[in-house]
């Protein structure tokens, strides 16, 4: 079952949505908000996108809105409006606000509720790649503490790579995936791996920082079709340029090397030169 396909028991509901499972029920009998499946054992299961308009409903009932009203509505109106209400009128305002406060459940529940929503790919790329962006502009600015930052980045982190192990096939090409010697960074190189998972690759993330030597020897383990590395900044290249030169010799035959971040833009030339693919393009072969 693929992300967008998961279900919720009521349980789950009610903490995503922050409304009791007896009201849950009440709103179901009552005004038929949504109409959850019912599984063999008697359990309601409800889709993501039930979750999202009963999160549209408590939120405006909480604003004094009544939920008789509301039901009698159409669904995309009541979404609309209770996503005027969130902090910038967008998922990240809802996930902003959950970093600023340090409510990690709060946070964790939307991001799987995103995940869901969306599916792995699109999540990393209308998502986590902006919320990482904005989350940087306001620690620059002095609105917000690392320990905010770190917060986020260890929820969205995990949710990415639980998503990439839950999504790996049995069929594809191996990618083995890190990042270099200096890089601990781990937002960017994640959401390009979500991009490789859909277009069929078997992912198989080895994390940040990682030696060089260290990665030939799980290649020649695992013999992949391409391991690919990532550099956010051209300093944190530059100080492995010496050892990409050779890595190609160094790697199983006929495993490709794919270099990727920002810090590989600025040495592109010189990284085909040794014989390394750049960017994302290179999982399309």
């Amino acid at each position: 079952m693929s992300q967008a396909e998961r279900t919720y028991e009521i349980w789950e509901v009610a903490q995503l949505t922050g409304v009791e499972p007896a009201r849950l029920r009440a709103w179901e009998r009552r005004y038929e908000v949504v109409r959850p499946r019912r599984l063999p054992n008697g359990y309601r299961a409800y889709s993501a996108e039930q979750v999202e308009l009963l999160r549209a409903y408590a939120r405006l009932v909480a604003q004094g809105a009544r939920i008789g009203e509301l039901a009698a509505r159409p669904a995309g109106e009541v979404l609309a409006r209770a996503r005027a209400q969130e902090p910038d009128g967008t998922a990240h305002g809802a996930l902003l606000a959950a970093v600023a406060a340090f409510d990690r459940d709060r946070l964790e529940a939307l991001v799987a509720q995103q995940i869901a929503l969306r599916g792995l790919r699109r999540f990393a790329e209308e998502i986590a790649i902006p919320l990482a962006e904005a989350l940087g502009r306001r620690w620059a600015a002095g609105e917000l503490s690392v320990a905010a930052e770190h917060l986020a980045s260890e929820v969205v982190v995990s949710a990415l790579k639980s998503g990439l192990r839950a999504g790996r096939g049995d069929r594809g090409p191996v990618a083995l995936a890190a990042g270099l010697p200096g890089e601990r960074h781990e937002w960017g190189i994640l959401a390009s791996l979500t991009v490789a998972q859909e277009r069929g690759w078997r992912v198989h993330y080895l994390g940040p920082d990682l030696p060089l030597g260290a990665l030939v020897e799980a290649a020649w383990a695992l013999t992949p079709a391409a391991v690919a590395l990532t550099a956010g900044t051209a300093e944190t290249l530059e100080r492995s340029l010496a050892e990409l030169a050779e890595l190609g010799r160094r790697l199983p035959p006929d495993t490709a090397t794919i270099v990727g971040g920002a810090g590989a833009e600025a040495h592109r030339d010189l990284l085909r030169a040794y014989g390394c693919r750049t960017g994302l393009a290179a999982f399309a072969t």
